[in-house]
């Protein structure tokens, strides 16, 4: 399967969840267990060539001039992470759909447990640390829906925020790192990257990138000081937390240190920086677990202390290290997934996870007992599991490491940490499931069904299947060894065996062994000294170290930030003068080379008309009617500037748009007061004057300067008039700019343009459903209203002119291309159409004849304009990459067929839609104002289900 699918699957799979909530649970999760499987399949059918040494690539120009290309590569290291994600992801599902109660809503959760996946996939498949820059923020926004799931426990929500602040910095600095080393090496492809180490090692930005990538590592791995986030998380479900803590999440700071290592690692920067931070979060994490009493806190503690392990092994930047991590990472996965799965059914069974009041449930739950013990012993490292292979090797390696100079301190700090981990493994296994059995349990503990106790007990199977036989392991493990290493190393020769004879990493095991079982047997006294001892708790320090951040922040922007327009305006009108002041006075400017052309009487009086409306609209502005007249001959002056300039196609769009936005203008200023209250002091309008005055004075001195010379570079017209029929096909060169050249400015801008009228409807339909609907039902208006609200004669005429304004609109749609038209124009002219209908005939007339909803409009406008510019990717060509010909049918000349003809469609219907659906906003307010006074015949729709009660009883009645 191509691996474009393998990624894309979950993403795609995402919606099903949703659209099968309502038909049941199993459904639900069937659903999303068939789309994991199927990637999970796809994944496997790419088995035979990563087993023989090969890579496979897949890669599709995204952004080729950025250097963001949607490569993907999948070896050896790819494959086993994607491997844990999809196969553990499998018997998450599984779990989840017997562990999460009928009160969950299991569609919401299994969409966001699917973009999970799908975000995790991207990030291992990678092959442009661009896109792996954009696959690791998905992971940490779609942990942040997974962490906070249930919205009603302070803690999720805490916990969610935190790990979102965490990651996200932590993602920040990554972003940073990333563009370093892609500068560094010339490319952003890591196929690439990952054969130039010396090149990088040698640049003096190594040291930063290193250290901003390594942030990203740590913080999303929680390795010190970032290793509180980790235990907060466990609010989440515990399918979430499993998985998190066992296959994704956690581990992506892991792969992408392995992925790195082979041009990163060897260095005294790396080894100083990940083996310290490695080590400190092994043994802190080990220690505080110990003492935890909630189950899942401990494990998510043991957590924060094996992927310490595991950081500490990268940062030896050895071979037999990254090897010994790689095997390391398999283990964990197994058994801490069936731990944290245990600790659910526990929970879910016994209704707590206080390990104070559990105990003796050996009797009670057998089967949960044997699958937890085992899983527990494999992480305390005792033989026969495969935890104790890895531990093993971990040792070796922690033997033969020297750090700052002394031998011994990174064994005996393994061993140290290694005796912890053993201990609160005893101490689960002892203080859970061994002892008496007790009568306060708050529910009474029994064996679930197969669904809850299946998924653990197959990753079981896998943790005493490799403890026993770990030549089966071996060869995968060795090939994944090998894609970390690259080029760099070659991979030990070194065995999977259980006894290697007495070598110090026996002794060291067997220390910590007995120390574990030592401390559990003097666990109250020593629980009673770290109680009383005192400790730096981290989650109180970050707290504070946000509020005092936000406090700074509120110091330093609400003097500034204090929702004035006038001031921003102001402060910004400063900056902008002052730092062209400066780049005037200390550049140079040359003489003019051009001469004042003549202005004629019919100019000058233009002129005049335009200042005296601008003058005129900041001395009475505070009459909201008359300043939007004002605003309006404005508009109209620039428009006939642009004729006046040879700009038709801006003199059309101008003036259209000022027909329209007048209009909404005049339905919003409806529910306004006639007058704007004076709220400025005299000394801040004093100060507005003097700032829009210079302003004004900086823009004329630099406007008239810049006419009178020559520019010194070629514009960019040159290129678009000497390009605009040969590369676009037509020949109004600013339509082939729209719908060509910079075809994607204007696809974003119908997308802002649909989404500024979706918010006007929302307003409305919040409006309409709220409080201020009374307010509007016992509106009464300021003055009196004409009886008449339809007038015969502007009835007659806006039907008379509707189909040749529609004719009209459709002729400036067709000429766009090669004369001033096109779609924006043409979508304008149509709205003014359609408006002029609901002017003349009300409301109620107009949307009684509308068969088509505006909303759709707009998609169908964005929809069929995406559609086009993905057309081109077909033919190999960027997105909105448009095409020409020229074709003959008889009896009519030849023609043209441009694809930038269906762009502009879209672009038109977003027009209309976009102006019509705000239209119909506005006018619903103000028809629902209007209604008790003014109801009209022809106003009103009883039929229609949209409208109040009052006004569909006041239509009966009128009809």
């Amino acid at each position: 399967m191509s691996l474009f699918f393998i990624v894309a699957l979950p993403f795609f799979g995402a919606l099903l969840p949703g659209l099968m909530n309502s038909a049941g649970r199993s459904a639900t999760a069937g659903v999303t267990f068939t789309v994991s499987l199927a990637a999970f399949v796809g994944l496997l059918t790419n088995l035979p060539t990563v087993l023989a040494g090969d890579v496979v690539m897949a890669r599709v120009d995204w952004m080729p001039l950025l250097g963001l290309n949607f490569s993907l590569m999948l070896d050896g290291l790819g494959f086993f992470f994607a491997l844990l994600i999809l196969g553990i992801g499998l018997l998450i599902i599984a779990y989840a759909r017997h562990y999460l109660s009928r009160d969950d809503n299991m569609g919401q959760f299994f969409t966001y447990l699917l973009l999970f996946q799908g975000a995790m996939v991207g990030i291992v498949l990678s092959d442009n640390i661009l896109l792996l820059l954009v696959f690791w923020e998905l992971t940490s926004l779609s942990s942040f829906l997974l962490i906070g799931y249930w919205k009603h426990l302070p803690e999720g929500r805490q916990g969610a925020r935190m790990a979102l602040t965490v990651t996200g910095m932590g993602g920040l600095a990554m972003i940073g790192g990333m563009l370093i080393l892609g500068q560094i090496v010339g490319s952003y492809d890591l196929s690439i990257i990952l054969q130039n180490r010396d090149l990088i090692q040698a640049d003096p930005l190594y040291l930063p990138a290193l250290i901003l990538i390594l942030l990203g590592c740590f913080t999303k791995s929680a390795q010190f000081p970032f290793h509180f986030w980790l235990p907060h998380a466990m609010a989440a479900p515990t399918p979430v937390s499993a998985y998190l803590h066992s296959a994704t999440m956690v581990k992506a700071g892991i792969f992408l240190m392995a992925r790195m290592w082979p041009v990163l690692s060897g260095t005294p920067e790396w080894f100083m920086i990940v083996t310290s931070a490695g080590l400190i979060t092994m043994v802190l994490g080990a220690v505080i677990a110990l003492f935890k009493h909630d189950l899942k806190a401990l494990l998510a503690f043991s957590t924060v202390s094996h992927l310490g392990l595991i950081t500490m092994l990268l940062g030896t930047g050895t071979a037999f290290g990254a090897m010994a991590a790689v095997f390391h990472i398999l283990n964990h996965a197994t058994f801490k997934a069936a731990l944290f799965m245990s600790a659910g059914i526990i929970d879910h069974e016994a209704h707590t996870r206080d390990i104070r009041r559990l105990g003796g449930l050996r009797k009670l739950m057998p089967v949960t007992f044997a699958i937890a013990s085992l899983a527990a012993l494999s992480m305390a490292g005792i033989p026969l599991l495969n935890g104790f292979l890895s531990k093993e090797m971990m040792l070796e390696e922690a033997h033969h490491t020297v750090l700052f100079g002394v031998p011994w301190l990174v064994p005996a700090l393994a061993t140290f940490g290694s005796l912890f981990s053993a201990a609160y493994c005893f101490r689960l296994i002892g203080h859970v499931f061994l002892g008496p059995v007790r009568d306060d349990y708050p529910a009474k503990p029994h064996d679930p069904g197969a669904g809850l106790w299946l998924p653990p007990a197959l990753l079981v199977v896998l943790v005493v299947a490799i403890g026993v036989a770990p030549f089966i392991a071996e060869p995968f493990v060795k090939l994944v060894t090998a894609s970390v290493l690259g080029d760099a190393a070659e991979v030990p020769h070194a065995h999977f065996k259980i006894w290697h004879g007495l070598v110090p990493a026996l002794f060291m095991s067997v220390i910590a062994v007995a120390g574990g079982l030592l401390m559990l047997a003097v666990f109250n006294p020593a629980l009673r000294f770290w109680d009383a001892a005192p400790r730096p708790e981290a989650k109180t320090i970050f707290e504070a170290i946000v509020e005092m951040a936000a406090t700074l922040a509120q110091k330093l922007i609400l003097p500034l930030h204090n929702g004035a327009f006038s001031r921003y305006a102001a402060i910004g009108s400063i900056v902008i003068f002052a730092a062209g002041y400066h780049a005037w006075s200390t550049g140079t400017v040359g003489a003019p080379t051009r001469t004042m052309q003549a202005a004629g009487p019919v100019t000058i009086a233009g002129w005049l008309m335009l200042v005296a409306a601008t003058a005129g609209m900041v001395l009475m502005h505070r009459n909201r009617l008359l300043s939007l007249i004002l605003i309006g001959i404005v508009g109209l002056m620039v428009s006939i500037g642009f004729v006046f300039f040879s700009a038709p196609d801006l003199a059309m769009t101008q003036f259209t748009v000022e027909v329209v936005t007048i209009i909404l203008m005049l339905l919003a200023l409806n529910f306004l007061p006639n007058t704007t209250p004076i709220e400025s002091s005299v000394l801040r309008r004093v100060r507005d004057t003097g700032v829009a005055l210079v302003g004004g004075l900086a823009t004329f001195g630099l406007s008239y300067h810049y006419m009178l010379r020559d520019a010194v570079s070629t514009p960019i017209s040159e290129f678009h008039l000497a390009n605009s029929y040969k590369g676009g096909g037509g020949t109004n060169v600013v339509n082939v700019i729209l719908v060509d050249f910079r075809g994607f400015d204007t696809y974003g801008e119908i997308i802002v343009l649909g989404i500024a009228a979706l918010l006007i409807f929302a307003l409305t339909e919040t409006l309409l459903g709220g409080p201020v609907r009374a307010r509007l039902l016992n509106w009464t208006p300021d003055q009196a209203r004409a009886g008449d609200m339809h007038p015969m004669m502007m009835v007659v005429l806006t039907r008379v002119i509707m189909p040749v304004v529609l004719m009209v609109g459709f002729y400036i749609f067709l000429r766009g291309h090669n004369e001033p038209g096109g779609g924006f124009i043409a979508g304008l002219i149509v709205s003014i159409a359609v408006v002029m209908q609901y002017m003349a005939s009300g409301f109620g007339w107009a949307s009684a004849r509308l068969k088509y909803p505006y909303h759709g409009v707009i998609g169908a406008g964005v929809l069929i304009a995406g559609l086009t510019g993905i057309g081109a990717w077909f033919f190999g060509k960027p997105f909105l990459t448009s095409d020409f010909t020229y074709v003959r049918i008889p009896p009519f000349e030849k023609f043209e067929l441009a694809t930038a003809a269906l762009f502009d469609l879209g672009v038109f219907l977003a027009v209309v839609g976009a102006v019509m659906l705000s239209l119909e906003s506005f006018s619903r307010l103000a028809r629902l104002a209007s209604a008790p006074d003014n109801d009209h015949p022809m106003d009103i729709d009883p039929s229609r289900d949209d409208l109040p009660a009052e006004l569909a009883a006041s239509g009966k009645e009128a009809v």
